[in-house]
């Protein structure tokens, strides 16, 4: 395994890294080794589209999303 280091780095971007760090449960190292793995992934995604959705949605917080009202479907045309 190789090792990375980042010198000069700001100290404003470094808190941002810990705080994200803090908010996915990880260390600094791991969230930075995964921003890595995700900017530089392959841009073909993989699996299938129903997977591929899935992954999109995944992080959405289900419980909390606004239900719109539901107003009547408008009536037929009357054709002849």
């Amino acid at each position: 395994m190789a090792s990375l280091t980042i010198r000069n780095l700001d100290d404003r971007l470094k808190a941002d890294l810990r705080l994200r760090a803090a908010q996915h449960g990880r260390s600094m190292e791991e969230e930075a080794r995964q921003i890595l793995r995700q900017t530089l992934a392959p841009a073909t995604p993989a699996g299938s589209l129903a997977q591929r959705i899935h992954n999109h949605f995944a992080g959405l917080d289900s419980e909390n999303l606004p239900i719109p009202k539901r107003t009547p479907s408008r009536p037929a045309p009357e054709l002849g």
